[in-house]
């Protein structure tokens, strides 16, 4: 069945595609809104999606939910050995999917899936992956899932973190890696850039990254489980490029990889507060390898003052060519870390003697 589409039409069409994960049983309203139209206007649009299986839909009428179909799934395993090659795998399975993307999406994914599976190859200490690609007419996801000990696991040890969600902090910040001869140490921290949503599940820790929210945030599970799994996701139509991302935190001399943003509130755990200078130092942790370092702050109600000490006084003196940038800071978080700014260190005279 051959539907006619007016060029608004696609921009309705377009709209319900890339809104409808995330409103699934508001997306009528959320359209009719948008577009100043009916309600029976955004709903014929939505009945065409069903009829061209872009949309499925289930319940009544009044509490109708609309999802994304899958217009192709595919998925693969490998044995993990050293003659495993991520690009001859991207050639073989991931090309054919998403080749007829135009030419900065299609980069994005490969630069995405062949740092990403190369990095179970060389690093999960694993004997198999298996990678899942999910098409639709909005997204593409791919996952890729390792049976090997574990990212955040891997990392722990290799730094002698107290604990695995350290790890996520240090990844967070990129040039990480257990293997230097080997990686940079770039590839997650500019994969989760390029993507729209990032999400790792690994040992007993959920980390997630989503493009437009500046709150990365990590949940815990009850039960520990071995191995990886990867879930990256991209518009299939976006108007992101791997240059325009790489250019936001790289030299424009020398492409070298400058600038980081430190996701602060990844050093609080629960209820705790950032108060002390070994929260600060683990803030601070490898920052000295850049030029630019934004703190980010959302998420952070307050710090205390040997937290900020330790980072805009201590550290600021002992590194003046490192440029430190306080982003997201509440008024509190503004106040204490002027007041570090302002704080000057007191002379003791070297015959003053000590009891």
């Amino acid at each position: 069945m051959t539907i006619l589409i007016r060029p608004r039409g696609e921009d309705v069409r377009r709209f319900i595609l890339e809104n409808v994960e995330k409103n699934p049983t508001r997306i009528t309203t959320l359209t009719a809104q948008h577009f100043s139209i009916s309600r029976q206007a955004a709903h014929r649009h939505l009945k065409n999606l069903v009829i061209e299986k872009a949309l499925s839909s289930s319940g009544k009428t009044s509490d109708r939910i609309y999802k994304l179909c899958a217009l192709l799934e595919s998925q693969a395993t490998y044995e993990i050995n050293p003659a495993l090659a991520e690009d001859l795998v991207w050639t073989k399975d991931i090309e054919p999917i998403v080749g007829s993307f135009s030419e900065n999406v299609v980069d994005i994914w490969h630069y995405c899936f062949t740092e990403m599976f190369n990095n179970a190859v060389d690093h999960s200490d694993g004997t198999t992956i298996i990678f899942h690609v999910t098409k639709t007419a909005a997204n593409t996801q791919i996952v890729i899932y390792d049976n090997g000990i574990g990212i955040f696991r891997k990392i722990q040890t290799a730094m002698n973190l107290a604990d695995e969600r350290h790890a996520i902090l240090e990844l967070s910040k990129g040039k990480l890696t257990t293997s230097p001869e080997k990686h940079t140490g770039q590839g997650i921290f500019f994969t989760s850039r390029l993507l729209d949503s990032f999400d790792i599940l690994s040992g007993s820790v959920y980390y997630s990254h989503e493009i437009g929210n500046e709150d990365d945030w990590i949940l815990e599970r009850p039960q520990y489980q071995s191995g990886t799994a990867i879930f990256m996701k991209l518009n299939n139509h976006t108007s992101k490029t791997c240059k325009k991302i790489f250019d936001q935190y790289s030299d424009k001399e020398d492409l070298g990889f400058i600038k980081t943003i430190v996701p602060v509130r990844l050093a609080q755990y629960g209820n705790d507060k950032l108060i002390s200078r070994s929260q600060a130092k683990r803030v601070l942790a490898r920052v000295e390898l850049f030029k630019m370092v934004v703190f980010n702050f959302e998420g952070v109600p307050s710090i205390g003052q040997a937290f900020a000490d330790e980072i805009f006084r201590v550290f600021a003196n002992a590194h003046p060519g490192i440029e430190l940038i306080a982003h997201n800071t509440n008024s509190e978080v503004k106040r204490m870390i002027a007041s570090a700014k302002a704080e000057k260190p007191v002379d003791v005279p070297t015959n003053l003697s000590m009891y």
